[in-house]
C-alpha cells in the first residue's frame, strides 16, 4: 500500500496539467506589467500611485519585469494594483511526475550499463546491442520502482 507521499502524486499531476497550456504562452518583448498597463490606458503614474511608488519605480519594475529580475512578490503586489491575480507554477518537461520519473530511470540505467559494458569489453567480455538494450530495460525497470519507492516512503 502506498503511503501518504506516493498518494500526493497523481493529485500534483492533475494541478501541474492546468499550467500546460500557460507554459506555451510566450512573454511579450516590454513584458507584462508595461503590456498589461498600456493596454488598460493606465500611466505609469496612475500605476505608481496604486503601488504607493514614483513613476520612476514603475518604470524599473517594467524593466526588472521583462528581463525576469523580477520578485514573485512583487509581481502579486503589481497584480493587484492591475485588478489581476498573479499565478505562477511549474510545468513538468514531461508531460507528468511520472513521465520524468521514468525517463530520468531510463537515462541513469543507460549510463550504468554502458559504463559497465566499457569495463567489460577492456577484459574482453562485452554483451552484444540487444543484450544492452535488454540490460538497459531491466535496470530502468528496477530504478523506477526504487525512486518511486523512495519518494513514497
Amino acid at each position: 500500500m502506498r503511503n501518504k507521499r506516493g498518494l500526493l502524486i497523481q493529485p500534483l499531476n492533475r494541478k501541474l496539467k492546468l499550467f500546460q497550456e500557460a507554459a506555451t504562452v510566450r512573454v511579450p518583448s516590454t513584458g507584462w506589467i508595461n503590456s498589461i498597463r498600456t493596454a488598460l490606458n493606465m500611466t505609469m503614474a496612475q500605476l505608481g500611485s496604486r503601488l504607493d511608488i514614483t513613476r520612476q519605480g514603475v518604470r524599473q519594475l517594467e524593466i526588472n519585469g521583462a528581463g525576469g529580475q523580477i520578485t514573485i512578490n512583487s509581481l502579486r503586489e503589481v497584480g493587484l494594483a492591475l485588478d489581476m491575480q498573479f499565478v505562477y507554477g511549474f510545468v513538468p518537461i514531461d508531460g507528468s511526475i511520472e513521465k520524468m520519473i521514468d525517463r530520468k530511470a531510463e537515462e541513469l540505467a543507460k549510463s550504468i550499463v554502458l559504463r559497465t559494458n566499457q569495463n567489460m569489453r577492456l577484459e574482453d567480455q562485452g554483451i552484444s546491442d540487444d543484450k544492452i538494450k535488454e540490460s538497459i530495460k531491466d535496470l530502468a525497470f528496477e530504478i523506477k520502482r526504487e525512486m518511486r519507492k523512495s519518494l513514497w516512503d
